[in-house]
């Protein structure tokens, strides 16, 4: 599909800068900008590139200052990433696979209910009871259990297990190979020295406009529910165990780990391969960085915490400054002691 660059600026709102007649049919990267392709620039690390890029429009934040002169054409938006992501929403309606109906072969059980404009991909398995809205796409190869609840608007893509009892709210995402329900590690240790598995009877609940990546793992909660809230976004490969509540628009990057029964507050950052003891309480706003792992409760908001033992990131930049000087001290202190 082609656009005018003005076509493009109507949708995001945006004032043209440049050839506004100039057509586009794809989405480039800044640094690998071609004729025919939009791009954007958000990042300050990216400006050199946009004075050198031949892509055929750049969409950049209202208050951007060029310091050379620019060959392409700008889209001028209140802010250049949001901008471009409503392109790539707009792309993605266009191009995302409108199927519909149910094929076969495939299991639906006859006591469940789907609603008007769904999709229900080949091998896939709905069980009893089942209550699915309006609109929802669940692509081949897809497991739902009894008793599964799933609201309007929800894509479930190929390879995801939904288990028993699960409840997800409208309009979620969740990628290839998610499980959700499996159960929560819990084992009860014996006089023996043998571990006896602890039935795990609670459920999950995912509220509206949660995202999932792929492989991650949410558990089912031993008793009550592991709560999943609004607006959360979670990357692939992330476990969280169960009885976990994640506070609304909080989002988990890839490898991250969340032990039973910690409360992660709303609007949190928890970075790649971050790891959370159970029975904590994680306060709203914070900010936990990668490989950061935190070992009690962080019970003032608004702040970032790094290192091994979650540190505040003033105290980690100063501590991180004197070990990587340890081996200079060291050599030092034999200097002293060889002069005593």
């Amino acid at each position: 599909m082609e656009f005018t660059v003005e076509q493009v600026a109507a949708l995001l709102n945006g004032k043209v800068e440049g050839n506004g007649s100039a057509t586009v049919n794809r989405l480039d990267k800044i640094q690998e900008g071609m004729p025919g392709g939009i791009s954007f620039l958000s990042n300050e690390k990216y400006e050199n590139f946009i004075y050198h890029t031949k892509a055929s429009a750049v969409i950049v934040s209202k208050n951007f200052q060029p310091k050379k002169d620019i060959k392409t054409t700008l889209i001028r938006v209140e802010d250049a990433y949001t901008g471009f992501t409503q392109i790539l929403e707009a792309y993605s309606q266009f191009t995302k696979s409108n199927k519909s109906g149910i094929e076969t072969p495939s299991f639906f059980d006859q006591s469940s209910h789907i609603g008007e404009g769904h999709y229900l991909g080949a091998f896939s398995y709905v069980g009893k009871n089942c209550i699915i809205g309006n609109h929802c796409k669940i692509f081949p190869h897809v497991y739902i259990g009894d008793n599964v609840k799933i609201g309007d608007n929800c894509i479930i893509h190929p390879g995801v297990k939904i288990i028993s009892d699960t409840i997800i709210g409208s309009y979620c995402e969740i990628h290839p190979n998610t499980v959700v329900g499996s159960d929560g590690f819990g084992f009860a240790p014996q006089t023996d020295g043998t571990y006896k598995a602890i039935p795990q009877v609670g459920n999950v609940i995912i509220e509206d406009f949660v995202s999932i990546g792929s492989n991650t793992t949410i558990d089912c909660a031993t008793m009550g529910s592991t709560l999943i809230k609004k607006g959360v976004k979670i990357d692939n490969l992330v476990q969280i165990a169960h009885n976990v509540t994640i506070g609304e628009n909080t989002v988990i990057a890839s490898q991250a780990g969340v032990s039973g029964s910690t409360e992660i507050g709303k609007n949190c950052v928890i970075a790649g391969k971050a790891g959370i003891i159970g029975h904590l309480k994680i306060a709203d706003y914070t900010t936990i960085g990668a490989n950061t792992g935190i070992s009690k409760s962080v019970e003032k908001p608004n702040q970032t915490l790094f290192g091994y033992m979650g540190m505040d990131l003033k105290g980690f930049l100063k501590a991180y400054a004197i070990f990587k000087n340890l081996p200079i001290l060291q050599d030092r202190l034999r200097e002293l002691e060889k002069k005593q």
